[in-house]
Parts: C-alpha cells; sequence; structure tokens
C-alpha cells in the first residue's frame, strides 16, 4: 500500500466508527461480511438438505407408514404457521427497505412485527407437540401411538422433531438476530448509510423462511 492510500484508509476508520480496523474500506469490509453470509447460509442449505435426504431414503422404504403418519399432522396449523412465515419474510424485506430510506422508527416497528410473528410460529409449533406428546407420536422407544400400531411410525416422527425441532431452534436464532438488531435501529446504530447488518439479518431470516416452504408439503401434504 502506498502512502497515499494508507492516508486515506486512516481517513476513512477516523470517519467511520463502522469500518473495522483490518478492512481498508468500508466497500471492502460489506463485500467481505456478504460473502461470508452467503457461505454460511450454503452450509446451513447443505446441513438441512442432508436431513431431507434421509426423510427421502426412509419415504422410499415405508411410503404407506409415512403416508399414514403425514394425515395424523393437523393441516390447518402447518398451514397457518406457513403463512406466518411468509408473511415475516414480508415484514422484514419492509424493514429492510425502511432503513435503506433512513426510516429507523418504521425498521424498528416491522422488526418488531417480524418477531411477533417468529413468537406466533413457535407457539403454534409448541401447540402440535403437545397434541403429539399426548397422543404417544414420539420418535423411537418412546413410540406408542394407538392409531398407527405400525413400530415403523416412530421413524417418520423421529424425522418430525428432528427436523421441525431443528427449524424451530434457527426461528429462536433468527428471532434473537433480529431483536439486537432492532435495539440498534433505534439507537441510530443504523441508518441509510450503514445498513448491512440488518441486510444479513434479513437473510437469515429468508432461509429460515425457505427451509419451512420445504418442510410443510414433506411432512404435511405428501
Amino acid at each position: 500500500m502506498s502512502s497515499s492510500d494508507a492516508h486515506a484508509a486512516a481517513g476513512q476508520h477516523a470517519h467511520n466508527p463502522n469500518l473495522a480496523h483490518h478492512f481498508e474500506t468500508i466497500e471492502k469490509q460489506d463485500h467481505a461480511v456478504r460473502l461470508g453470509m452467503w457461505l454460511f447460509l450454503g452450509t446451513e442449505v447443505l446441513l438441512f438438505a442432508g436431513l431431507f435426504l434421509g426423510y427421502t431414503v426412509y419415504r422410499h422404504f415405508y411410503h404407506h407408514v409415512f403416508h399414514e403418519c403425514s394425515r395424523t399432522l393437523d393441516l390447518s396449523l402447518g398451514t397457518l404457521n406457513t403463512i406466518v412465515l411468509i408473511t415475516s419474510s414480508f415484514t422484514v424485506a419492509l424493514g429492510f427497505h425502511a432503513i435503506k430510506q433512513g426510516k429507523n422508527k418504521t425498521c424498528a416497528a416491522l422488526l418488531a412485527v417480524t418477531i411477533v410473528f417468529a413468537l406466533t410460529f413457535l407457539a403454534v409449533k409448541g401447540v402440535e407437540y403437545h397434541h403429539k406428546f399426548q397422543e404417544g407420536a414420539l420418535p423411537g422407544k418412546w413410540y406408542h401411538f394407538a392409531e398407527i400400531p405400525d413400530m415403523h411410525a416412530n421413524l417418520f416422527y423421529t424425522v418430525y422433531f428432528l427436523t421441525t425441532g431443528l427449524h424451530a431452534f434457527h426461528v429462536i436464532v433468527g428471532m434473537s438476530i433480529l431483536a439486537w438488531l432492532m435495539v440498534r435501529v433505534i439507537k441510530g446504530r443504523y441508518s441509510a448509510s450503514y445498513y448491512v447488518p440488518v441486510e444479513l439479518g434479513g437473510l437469515y431470516w429468508h432461509l429460515v423462511d425457505l427451509v419451512w416452504i420445504f418442510l410443510f408439503p414433506l411432512l404435511y401434504l405428501i
């Protein structure tokens, strides 16, 4: 780096509190964090792809039992949760648009609405889990669901609890990230000139939504 470049970089650090010390410019920093986020999302996709592959294999060998078990899930609650998550993706996208326009209060409000949607999703999923525990539709040796006496049915509920439980964990993580972002938006840490963290939080939330869009038809509809 030439002396003039060094002086320019020092100037950027002095005038931009959001620029980390190991980046020369805010543009390079934004490019790096976006690339890192997409790589992280790629690993998340691979994680759920492995679970979907396991579901496909079991579905192939125990097709009839999986079909019967799928019919025992509450389609209305599953549909409700699908609508809730898709709507939450819309609100988080609006929040990102708002912060790009410098509308911090609107952004914070939309992130709060998204968090309420996330809590609604978890509450509905909790109701579903409660029903399954009452019925004995559980994984492994805990399976004692009288409606479907075939013990292979426990494989369906193993996949059901594993995939939806892991997804619910991602909902909790995403909701926590959005809450953290909302607080920082209220404090004015982000603005029309610096909004990348809100963008990354929105990307993560869209992944949570995308995974459910695959889970819903696989578990409830097929």
